[in-house]
């Protein structure tokens, strides 16, 4: 893989993969202002720390996960670099590439303007495998051995962090049955930073892997060498992808937290340290065992699962429905719009 000054010299002797690592940088800065800020959501929610606190918090883990947990294990980026197949012409798939990331910035945007947390992650892979079905004319660029994987996350994300979110906040008040109410109240709302601040470390560790290689995708097919001839992660492509998640999450990370930490679902403190601590194991088990989860659907469902121990009246079921109808549109919607777009940037370049 190119060192970063060869890199600047592939950018400006290929204005095509300039526009397309704008493009992919576009798609990590949206991430980080929609997806970043599910992290630190109920913490503010619970008033154990202030929004702007909260954010800044969130900027150092993500970059933190993104660029620490690369060293330890990659198998997340390295599902997404074997879950399509773009084909042999690489200027081809560098368009097609093109057309995905596009179709994903439009998709975030739209979201994050409605203050809706949509999974950039199953938009990402949406994108992407409606963009290869586009160049192959079929779906044999797409790996369905690799692909499967998607569906295991899905299933993971959702039953145990709705699981673990719903028995950690049934054993603690059990369990602090006879402590006194205000300082374990104090206890958890720290406890609760903490949560929160491993949920933006996982964070960074799936989502910033993704990005990362998708970005390194486009460098591959710029070279003229295939996808399958990548080699490893340079750390100035990580340090690119965590830097600009980190801005997203700074610039745009206030109104998703406002909907999941505000609006959804009324936690109290041990509810949001128990929804941080089952969205952190639920994250951490799939990065190591490189399934491509949403870190959205992780922790959105931990979080209903806390609440609904309690009351399931106390979750706002309407906003659940309202984020639950986006995510089934994400791989639809988005697969479409990468398969259009492909094809019309296929016809026009």
């Amino acid at each position: 893989m190119a060192e970063f000054p060869q890199f600047l010299d592939a950018l400006a002797s290929n204005p095509f993969l300039a526009i397309v690592m704008v493009l992919v940088m576009g798609s990590i800065f949206v991430n980080g202002s929609t997806d970043a800020a599910n992290a630190i959501a109920e913490p503010v929610g619970t008033r154990s720390i202030s929004v702007r606190h909260a954010i800044i918090m969130s900027v150092i883990c993500n970059f933190i996960g993104l660029v620490g947990m690369s060293v330890i294990s990659t198998a997340v980026a390295d599902t997404m670099s074997s879950m399509v197949d773009f084909g042999g012409d690489t200027r081809a798939a560098l368009i097609a590439l093109a057309a995905a990331t596009v179709g994903i910035v439009a998709w975030g945007v739209g979201a994050w303007l409605f203050g809706i947390p949509t999974s950039e992650s199953h938009a990402l892979i949406a994108g992407l495998t409606g963009a290869a079905i586009a160049v192959h004319g079929g779906i044999e660029g797409v790996n369905m051995g690799e692909w499967v994987k998607v569906v295991y996350g899905l299933v993971l994300s959702t039953v145990l962090g709705f699981a673990a979110g719903w028995a950690i906040s049934r054993i603690i008040p059990r369990a602090c049955k006879k402590a006194d109410r205000r300082s374990t109240n104090d206890f958890f709302g720290r406890m609760q930073v903490f949560g929160a601040a491993g949920v933006a470390l996982m964070h960074g560790a799936q989502d910033g892997q993704k990005f990362m290689s998708t970005a390194c995708m486009a460098l591959a097919l710029a070279q003229g060498i295939g996808v399958e001839s990548m080699d490893g992660f340079p750390l100035w492509i990580q340090v690119m992808c965590a830097a600009t998640m980190a801005i997203g999450t700074a610039v745009g990370g206030k109104k998703i937290i406002k909907t999941v930490g505000m609006n959804m679902v009324k936690l109290e403190k041990y509810q949001g340290f128990a929804a941080s601590a089952s969205a952190t194991a639920s994250l951490l088990v799939a990065t190591l065992t490189g399934l491509p989860v949403s870190t959205t659907h992780t922790k959105t469902a931990a979080i209903m699962g806390a609440g609904a121990a309690k009351d399931v009246r106390s979750v706002n079921w309407a906003v659940a429905r309202d984020m639950v109808l986006t995510w089934v549109c994400t791989f639809p919607g988005c697969g479409l719009i990468g398969f259009l777009l492909a094809k019309l940037f296929l016809l026009v370049f």
